[in-house]
């Protein structure tokens, strides 16, 4: 095994802070960094696959033609330059928490005295749906995107999730930019029916949509039987693409740790977004859940989860006890992309819709791309 870094430990040396992932969280302990300068006397290193963190909450918008493939990008080895952190381009395969270890995928070995877990969840769709050629799953979203990008358009499209997220490809690819000719679309929304946890008017709104633009919606599970794609009982064959949008699985190598997991193999973590059984590593994103309160697997928590990370971070090097909390909104505000030059804006029980609620959430989107895009130039 090759040894990427060999970690201190005690004895007053440098410490070393390994980020294991790029995602939403992370990139705001990049900013940290970058804005207050990296923590005294430590080594920071971080570990994902891609040199870019894409935001997923654009990729509806790229499918209707309303952005370009990167403008959904954050330039992850850039801010990592920027913020005096070491960039490793691999994935996490194994962790060893007693060791403090980390296995990549390209046979390195990254010692560490504390680590923070960022690295999202995994696709389920085989897992959920069966197993079909014409299946693909929007996580990795990498991959995703340059299967459509590269393949030529389908014609006739079934979406797996009942949720925002299926939703929002349902609308996207009604609307797809690159076909010659509006596909033909199914939402299967699953037994919980669509839009679970909305409101009342939301659903509504997000539902005389679906049908004002043709979109067919079953309230089945969806499940490849005998090589067709069923929502319960009916075929909604013929299909040529199926794409699940149903939420991630944990990590094999999270389980396997030896950290303390919930009953869906996700790492447990507290407020302080510290682990409950090893608490020199901290997690948060898809890869975590908190053993004190359910909370949705959701890039919002995600994105304000980062600056409480940050925090802690920062005074578990110093060699204190964490003190930021991480303490969800009453409410999230979450604005749907339609497709076709509209929003639906969804804030607890109420709704609203229209080109304007499409023009607020560029603006919120490309805002925050911006924020880092300035970041990552400023060394």
């Amino acid at each position: 095994m090759k040894k990427a870094a060999q970690s201190p430990v005690d004895g007053g040396k440098q410490r070393i802070l390994l980020l294991v992932g790029g995602g939403h969280a992370h990139v705001a302990v990049l900013a940290d960094w970058i804005r207050r300068g990296p923590p005294a006397g430590t080594r920071t290193l971080l570990l994902t696959p891609s040199v870019g963190l894409r935001y997923s909450g654009m990729v509806p918008g790229w499918l209707a033609g309303q952005h370009g493939r990167d403008e959904g990008l954050v330039d992850l080895a850039a801010l990592a330059r920027c913020a005096g952190v070491e960039f490793v381009q691999g994935r996490c395969v194994g962790i060893d928490p007693q060791a403090r270890v980390v296995r990549t995928d390209t046979g390195e070995e990254i010692a560490f005295d504390h680590a923070s877990l960022d690295t999202g969840g995994e696709g389920r769709a085989a897992a959920l749906l069966g197993d079909d050629p014409r299946l693909i799953d929007i996580r990795p979203i990498e991959t995703f995107i340059a299967n459509m990008a590269n393949r030529a358009a389908p014609r006739r499209v079934v979406v797996a999730g009942g949720g925002a997220g299926g939703v929002e490809l349902a609308f996207g690819l009604r609307n797809l930019a690159w076909a010659e000719a509006r596909l033909e679309v199914t939402l299967v929304a699953g037994e919980g029916g669509l839009l679970p946890g909305f409101s009342a008017a939301v659903r509504s709104r997000v539902g005389k949509t679906l049908a004002r633009q043709g979109i067919a919606v079953h309230t089945a599970a969806a499940q490849f039987e005998g090589g067709a794609i069923m929502a319960g009982a009916q075929s909604l064959e013929p299909a040529d693409l199926v794409v699940a949008a149903i939420g991630s699985a944990a990590p094999e190598w999270v389980r396997a740790s030896g950290l303390a997991v919930n009953d869906a193999g996700f790492a447990l973590v507290d407020a302080h977004q510290r682990s409950v059984s090893h608490p020199h590593i901290l997690a948060a994103g898809d890869v975590a859940a908190r053993a004190d309160r359910p909370l949705a697997h959701s890039g919002v928590h995600a994105v304000f989860a980062g600056p409480v990370l940050a925090a802690n971070l920062r005074r578990l090097l110093a060699g204190e006890p964490p003190r930021a909390a991480y303490h969800p909104r009453w409410n999230s505000l979450y604005l749907m992309n339609t497709g076709d030059g509209q929003a639906i804006a969804s804030y607890g029980p109420l709704a609203a819709q229209g080109r304007w609620v499409l023009r607020l959430k560029h603006w919120i989107d490309k805002r925050w791309i911006a924020k880092y895009a300035a970041l990552a130039e400023t060394a």
